[in-house]
């Protein structure tokens, strides 16, 4: 499934700050026409973590997003946890990288990276 650049509703959106980090991360790995990969993996101290990694190319049946020059991609399993969600990049003295405001999280971990979906699914682990 792919998403038209400037579409009036995103799965999942990205800040232009966190766009211009996510390009520059991928010009320094050298993937022009990369994306970033954004999921939901079960986990972490409330249940699920989210994570993201660089992804030299698309699956078969993620969802594509582009936004700010920036392609996302989220996979089916993940998008029904981050829908409506925002990927911002915080750069300040108490934390650096991204992060992600859920609207679908009913608890957070205080660790940000951690949070509990109102279905009650996922496994939680400590944090340390």
């Amino acid at each position: 499934m792919s998403v038209e650049p400037g579409a009036s509703v995103a799965l999942v959106n990205i800040t232009e700050r966190a766009a211009e980090k996510a390009r520059a991360l991928l010009e320094a790995r050298e993937l022009p026409n990369g994306a970033l990969r954004v999921f939901v993996a079960g986990g972490g101290c409330s249940g699920y973590q989210y994570g993201m990694a660089l992804a030299r190319s698309s699956e078969e049946d993620d969802i594509v997003i582009e936004q700010f020059g920036v392609r996302i991609l989220v996979d089916p399993e993940s998008a029904r946890y981050l829908e409506g969600a925002e990927i911002d990049y915080v750069d300040d003295i108490m934390k650096s990288g991204f992060s992600i405001y859920n609207p679908n999280a009913v608890k957070s971990c205080a660790c940000g990276s951690s949070f509990q979906a109102a279905d009650g699914s996922g496994q939680p682990r400590a944090c340390c």
